[in-house]
């Protein structure tokens, strides 16, 4: 008899819809293999031929953790370039090395998690490094183009399946998992929901991730933004996959929810598709979902909305057509044109913020490079590990000679003595392999553990010289002459033993604290203090050694030494990003580190002519007045000092822009919980200060003429057009800018807002045509009076210019539009949270699923109001729904209090709401004020008559 070949199941068929494909493999699951797919770590199902998957590839600005890859620039590096089409070739890049890496080691995934579009709202947030910029239109363009790169052009198949974090209103390390980010309707819409849309409408968005935070008192893993907006923007399945932990943390720090299995089933339905919890162990996941099912929260049909969302995506991928997957067989990896790609973006990053003629510099120039940075290539946590390596130092070592160049790093050499009179010595360890931290590659890095490998410290008479660099807020880190730096293991021994400060929880920085006469030595990983025994140098609770620190050189000491024989001094300063300011921990000021700004100064008094290099992942408030050049970059990743030096030297001219504000101190700063940034004024948006530096600035080695503005309307769109002239006599890039701004609007709007940009290279002489199409809901805000977008009519100035205060022409343009009338709140009452200004509140959800309400921050007294409110004939009572115990106090126009409703005792729960009523009599339009005291929540106002 002939043996019959099994039928191709319709899921194995290329020739059909994925969706029909999709349908058939759902069918053939299991609830329990259903079950096991809503884990990060999917299961393979081996009857159906079916692989294991995960989600989860991080991929911010390279493939990270899983070892060797090319590392560009950090993505507020890539933000600075202002250069879509740059960032579209990086991802690219990126996800042709993700398929090449695949290929060779299946841990590394598809589903690549990036980019991360929140909004460098403030810059003391500790993951400043991830985002691209504070403006919403530049992150969505900057964010656009790096997913259509990390997607590939084919039309079916994607190379990668790019998620986006994370949302919503993220911009905290500070108790992020607990805090709430008070967001009212209009910065909702006009800020931090704008830049996911603009990228999700792109069409190269496989998902994206909740954030740990709360937004407006409800969780982001439960929001129900994930289905009222997200859902909306795309016709796309998108996989939605919770932030590592989050899912546990519902119960355990939120504890917004009694149990495990309320919380998940709430997040299933609020959109979350797949959940990173327990690390690789699925069992306490699907065993809650299991849970759920049991007792009637979820149903399969819930289940099999999420499956299908990852199906889709895993579709897309190719993975069940690997004969017609374009990507398969993408082998590009450290090719060299990624090598150079890495280079051009390192440079086009570079953003010369001042500059008094002493760059570029001459051929001859001898150069002095200080600073704890000036020998670094420093990398971050979502960085891959450098096969290619290249420091300030190097880059002019490189380009200048290394007879022209002297160095100086500025560590404070200093022994460390024993109360006994003994030094700590590093052994030597002449045998011990090198090795770089996560080279392997991990799935999780967090659990990467210290090496036990090397001998650990010990003391004798004369112990050897530390290097010591002091990060800022007495952070330091101590390395041996070897240049491995001091660490502890898991054995809470003491040795050099690590290439670089890291991990998630970083085991190389100490703290001197005055103890008597001497100091005690903290090790920050771990909490305790050093100690000195029998079995070596360990870190213990008890019998903590008093150090004496031995200074065998101040750090200025040799920066002065070395700059005052120099023709310049290049001053390489700013932070290591596993230290001071990263994810779990914001910063707490914009200065520089003292230890750095010692070094500045003895710089700048050995030899005036020194240029502040920046090299950080975020803005710092220094004085650039006695600085003849200031420049900045972020870290650069493989090709930063290359990259700086071809810069310093006039191979390339600088046209990177500042992609946020740079603050001239801390006094210019919000709070960092407050999110307000139409009521606070906060970025340039609002700001109503004078920046150090403004958004959008950018100096050049040439120099650039614009004229010619003309505008057209029609079809929806202004047209805009200007020319840029180079009139200097280098080839140079310049970064174009058009901006907008009402004239006399209703309501606040933005001082100047960004509309589009250009950045374009143009020779001596050359003049670039630019042209623009502004669509014209590019100039609605959202009216709380009516809860949607409106065009309001009336005067709109355009601005073009280098920055967004260095305006070249500017032009008027009336636009027709929905004129502004007065609120309707005879029919629909206040929504509470749709107020036009407020006082002290705080918005916290009306309930667990949906909905806004207001309260005081922290049970005290706040106002709001509600402008032109609209009362027609005449009114005779109103009504407020509150929960919990004070009162409301209603008002008109600022006069007296014509109602004030207590609320007596505390309800059974924040969620019960009961409605109070009064006599008001009232007609016409009028401000409404309305004065809450006490810890209640306020949901609506309603009016009758």
């Amino acid at each position: 008899m002939t043996a019959h070949t099994p039928p191709t199941p319709p899921f194995r068929d290329p020739r059909l819809p994925f969706a029909k494909r999709i349908d058939d493999l759902l069918s053939r699951l299991t609830r329990e293999e259903k079950t096991a797919f809503l884990h990060q770590f999917a299961p393979a199902v081996e009857r159906l031929g079916i692989a294991a998957f995960r989600t989860g590839q991080e991929a911010l600005h390279g493939v990270a953790w899983m070892g060797p890859a090319t590392v560009f620039p950090q993505a507020v590096g890539l933000g600075a370039t202002w250069n879509p089409e740059l960032v579209r070739r990086v991802g690219d890049a990126v996800s042709k090395e993700v398929r090449a890496m695949r290929a060779k080691d299946d841990r590394v995934g598809l589903n690549v998690w990036a980019p991360t579009v929140n909004l460098l709202r403030h810059p003391l947030w500790g993951r400043n490094e991830e985002g691209y910029s504070e403006d919403p239109k530049l992150t969505s363009a900057i964010a656009t183009a790096y997913t259509h790169g990390l997607r590939g052009d084919h039309p079916t198949y994607w190379r990668t399946a790019p998620v986006l974090k994370h949302w919503l209103a993220h911009n905290n390390e500070t108790d992020r998992s607990t805090t709430s980010s008070s967001v009212r309707p209009r910065v909702l819409h006009e800020y931090d929901l704008r830049a996911f849309r603009e990228t999700v409408e792109a069409g190269a968005v496989a998902g994206v991730m909740p954030a740990y935070n709360l937004v407006n008192g409800r969780p982001n893993h439960v929001s129900p933004y994930l289905g009222e907006h997200l859902r909306s923007w795309t016709d796309e399945d998108l996989l939605v996959c919770s932030d590592a932990g989050a899912p546990s943390n519902l119960v355990d720090s939120e504890h917004y929810f009694d149990t495990h299995e309320e919380a998940t089933a709430a997040s299933l339905v609020a959109g979350v598709d797949s959940f990173t919890d327990h690390g690789t162990d699925s069992s306490q996941m699907t065993g809650r979902l299991r849970g759920a099912l049991e007792r009637g929260l979820l149903t399969e049909t819930d289940l099999d909305t999420a499956v299908r969302r990852q199906l889709s995506v895993r579709f897309r991928l190719g993975e069940f057509d690997p004969e017609y997957d374009p990507h398969d067989a993408t082998s590009e990896f450290d090719s060299p044109g990624h090598r150079a790609l890495a280079q051009e973006a390192a440079e086009q990053a570079v953003v010369l913020l001042k500059n008094d003629g002493v760059l570029p510099l001459a051929p001859d120039t001898r150069i002095a490079v200080v600073g704890l940075l000036a020998d670094e290539c420093k990398l971050d946590w979502y960085s891959g590990t450098l096969i290619h390596r290249s420091t300030p130092l190097e880059g002019l070592y490189e380009r200048f000679g290394a007879e022209r160049v002297e160095f100086a790093e500025g560590v404070d050499r200093v022994r460390l003595k024993t109360s006994g009179g003994a030094f700590l010595r590093v052994p030597v360890a002449a045998d011990a392999a090198d090795e770089v931290r996560g080279a392997e590659g991990a799935l999780d890095p967090a659990l990467l553990a210290g090496r036990t490998d090397l001998p650990p410290l010990t003391t004798d008479a004369t112990g050897t010289e530390l290097a010591l660099a002091d990060w800022g807020e007495g952070v330091l880190t101590l390395r041996a002459p070897d240049g491995r730096y001091l660490s502890v293991a898991e054995d809470g021994r003491v040795r050099a033993s690590a290439d670089q400060p890291g991990g998630w929880v970083v085991q190389e920085t100490f703290s001197l604290e005055p103890h008597g006469n001497g100091h005690l030595l903290k090790h920050l990983g771990t909490g305790r203090h050093v100690c000195v025994s029998a079995e070596g140098v360990k870190v213990a609770e008890e019998d903590p050694e008093v150090f004496e620190l031995v200074v065998a050189e101040r750090g200025e000491d040799a920066v002065a030494r070395a700059a005052a024989e120099a023709d310049v001094v290049v001053v390489v300063a700013g932070n290591d990003p596993h230290i001071n300011g990263r994810e779990t921990e914001d910063r707490t000021t914009l200065r520089l580190p003292e230890h750095q700004e010692r070094l500045l100064r003895a710089a700048r008094a050995a030899n005036p002519a020194t240029v502040l290099a920046l090299v950080s992942a975020y803005p710092y408030a220094v004085d650039p007045a006695t600085l003849p050049a200031v420049l900045w970059t972020a870290h650069g990743g493989q090709a930063a000092g290359t990259a700086l030096a071809r810069v310093l030297a006039g191979d390339v001219s600088p046209a990177g822009r500042l992609p946020q504000t740079w603050y001239a101190g801390d006094a210019d700063l919000p709070g960092l919980l407050d999110y307000d940034v139409v009521g606070a004024r906060q970025t340039y948006l609002y700001f109503e200060g004078t920046p150090l530096f403004p958004f959008g600035h950018g100096l050049s080695y040439s120099s650039f003429a614009y004229d010619g503005l003309t505008t057209r309307g029609g079809d929806g769109t202004l047209h805009v057009s200007f020319r840029v002239t180079n009139t200097g006599d280098v080839t140079a890039d310049e970064v174009a800018q058009l901006y907008a701004r009402a004239v006399d609007p209703c309501v606040p709007r933005p001082r100047r807002e960004l509309l589009d940009h250009r950045r374009v290279s143009l020779a001596p002489g050359a003049v670039a045509e630019l042209s623009f199409e502004v669509p014209l809901t590019a100039f609605a805000f959202w009216d709380v009076a009516q809860d949607r977008w409106r065009v309001e009519p009336g005067a709109y100035e355009l601005l073009a210019g280098a920055s967004s205060e260095d305006v070249r022409l500017r032009t008027t343009v009336t636009l027709e539009g929905e004129p502004t009338l007065p609120r309707a709140v005879l029919a629909g009452g206040l929504a509470a949270a749709g107020f036009d200004e407020q006082s002290g509140i705080e918005i916290v959800d009306r309930t667990k699923v949906s909905g806004d309400a207001v309260t005081p921050v922290g049970g005290s007294t706040g106002e709001l109001v509600y402008r032109d409110c609209d009362f027609g004939r005449g009114i005779t009572g109103v009504t407020v729904e509150v929960t919990g115990e004070g009162t409301v106090e209603v008002s008109l126009d600022g006069g007296p209090a014509l109602a004030v409703l207590s609320a007596a005792g505390p309800a059974s729960g924040p969620y019960d709401y009961v409605s109070l009523g009064a006599s008001v009599a009232a007609a016409g339009v009028h401000d409404v004020r309305l004065r809450l005291r006490g810890p209640l929540r306020l949901a609506h106002v309603g009016f009758s008559g």
